[in-house]
């Protein structure tokens, strides 16, 4: 009976424990429904764990001075609370460089690698019993990730490196004609031309353009087409100079 006591007296004094790390879960899966359905591969399952992960981090610095608490100045031992958490910060940038990838122009995953480390803060955060912050950074994060994405994109146009390429049969002056159609278009720069010939007609250009990406891009392909002798064009990003 005294052991059937003690174990239910257990179980009772973990229900904050357990909370604390239902709680964290819950609230890294909230912002990881957000990566993953954005097609992010740190998405729902990463984001809880990462949660889980640095909440057990935290409560376990806190249980480390409980055990140590009644160490005099004397002795040797000398316990930081915050030097494991600050080590689960510094960790998870392992997992968000992990998340960013590099483009020729761009880089994406900055979101998702910044979503991860605010994650593990809120992680931490529910490991201390800083349970109405942790809450609140969740809700400040969700529309910034959900809604934000939506209002800055017709507000924010961004500069864009592509490389326009244009194959065809036909005279050089083609070049001419190419720029006329680029140059209706006030916001596209012709950075450099290359140009290439492939025998007996074969011409190659190479076109390096800076433009907004909010360029008509079907428009210009359109007009791009009617040029007499095309064989193949082709739009792509390029590096960013």
């Amino acid at each position: 009976m005294e052991t059937l006591h003690l174990l239910g007296q257990y179980c009772l004094d973990s229900l904050p424990v357990l909370g604390k790390i239902l709680l964290a879960g819950l609230l890294g899966g909230v912002v990881g429904y957000e990566r993953e359905a954005h097609g992010q591969a740190a998405g729902f399952r990463t984001n809880i764990m990462v949660a889980l992960g640095a909440c057990l981090i935290m409560m376990l610095s806190l249980h480390m001075e409980e055990m140590f608490r009644d160490l005099t100045d004397r002795t040797v031992v000398r316990v930081d609370p915050g030097r494991i958490a600050s080590y689960a910060i510094a960790g998870v940038g392992f997992l968000g460089a992990g998340s960013i990838i590099k483009g020729k122009g761009t880089v994406r995953g900055l979101t998702t690698a910044a979503g991860l480390w605010a994650v593990t803060a809120i992680g931490l955060a529910v490991g201390a019993g800083y349970i109405f912050p942790a809450i609140a950074t969740t809700l400040v994060a969700m529309p910034i990730l959900y809604n934000f994405r939506r209002i800055l994109r017709p507000v924010i146009v961004h500069d864009l490196y592509t490389i326009l390429t244009i194959v065809c049969r036909c005279h050089r002056g083609v070049l001419k004609d190419i720029r006329e159609i680029l140059s209706q278009h006030k916001s596209i720069q012709i950075k450099a031309v290359n140009y290439y010939q492939e025998l007996p007609e074969g011409l190659t250009y190479r076109i390096r353009l800076l433009s907004k990406d909010d360029i008509p891009r079907g428009k210009i392909i359109t007009e791009l087409l009617a040029i007499p002798g095309l064989v193949r064009i082709s739009w792509e990003e390029a590096d960013v100079p």
